[in-house]
């Protein structure tokens, strides 16, 4: 049985370990909050080019473009695939990195030719101690999603997809489902179905006028239509960004509140040895003492006994 300094030595390190599991629960909520704030400030923006490609379909009924599956259709199409993984930078967060590796390597177990594309140094880890090769990694820290940063990763996708590179785009982000739980979503990133941009009832019921018949578009429609794609692009994998790093904030605030718990039990457990500890001390103590007592005791009464007897014989 431990004594009593180490215990007390065990219950003074835990105590150290919660002042930092709690310092990282408190970080992690700010950071999260002010990602989402950041997110709800940039969002009107993106959610009016959706709107405006929206219309141009409604106007537009045969307009073709190289980002949206032809005819309202999808189908197999061949070539490369590539695939954006956003994970964090390290760990501490639960599964939140192992769920989005293990989505993304499902993924690539099909038969095709794919290309990977990596934001987060802990995926760039476990990819390259798997010897997977990586097309891009974007070594710019998870921690910050930037406007900038979306920009960049679009224009390279972008630019791939239209060289022919890649003929498929898939995003594997963890998305804040709800404020209270992370879930992990695939989302193709191109090429576009039309009916992802039909007009919703919310859309027909609001006070936007929805062209009714032909727009003039110049220099045409097809040319308006791509100068959109970039922002609309950009706006998406910024959310996921922000998504992703929301997630893994609201993952890590989930790990240290259980460390924290486990820490309080485990204190209150090692509290409860260490006074048993010092009661059976105590209690040790009492008896050697209540024996030394007894025994210098019963000596004086046998040396008194022995100081009659000799009384006795003289």
């Amino acid at each position: 049985m431990a004594n009593m300094k180490e215990i007390k030595g065990r219950i003074q390190s835990v105590r150290d370990t919660q002042k930092i599991t709690n310092a990282m629960y408190l970080i992690s909520s700010n950071k999260m909050r002010k990602a989402k704030k950041e997110l709800e400030n940039t969002r009107p923006y993106f959610e009016a080019t959706a709107l405006n490609i929206r219309r141009i379909f409604r106007s537009c009924k045969t307009i073709e473009s190289e980002y949206f599956y032809p005819s309202d259709k999808t189908y197999e199409i061949e070539g490369t695939y590539g695939y954006l993984v956003i994970t964090a930078d390290k760990g501490l967060a639960g599964p939140y990195n192992q769920n989005v590796i293990k989505e993304a390597m499902r993924l690539m177990s099909k038969k095709h030719e794919k290309k990977l594309f990596v934001v987060g140094e802990y995926g760039r880890q476990f990819f390259n101690n798997k010897k997977i090769p990586i097309e891009k990694s974007f070594l710019y820290t998870a921690q910050n999603p930037t406007l900038r940063r979306a920009r960049e990763i679009a224009d390279i996708l972008l630019d791939m997809y239209e060289d022919k590179q890649l003929s498929k785009i898939y995003l594997i982000f963890t998305h804040f489902e709800n404020g209270m739980e992370e879930k992990v979503e695939v989302l193709r990133l191109l090429p576009f179905n039309r009916s992802q941009f039909k007009p919703t009832k919310a859309d027909l019921a609001s006070n936007i006028p929805w062209p009714k018949g032909e727009i003039e578009f110049f220099p045409e429609a097809s040319e308006v239509l791509e100068n959109m794609i970039e922002s609309y692009v950009t706006g998406i994998i910024y959310g996921a960004l922000v998504d992703s790093f929301c997630s893994e904030q609201n993952a890590r605030m989930t790990a240290m509140d259980a460390a924290n718990r486990n820490a309080e039990e485990l204190i209150s457990n090692l509290t409860l040895q260490y006074n048993r500890t010092r009661q059976a001390a105590i209690t040790q103590e009492i008896t050697e003492i209540s024996a030394g007592a007894r025994a210098k005791k019963k000596k004086r009464e046998k040396a008194l006994k022995a100081a009659k007897e000799k009384m006795a014989e003289m």
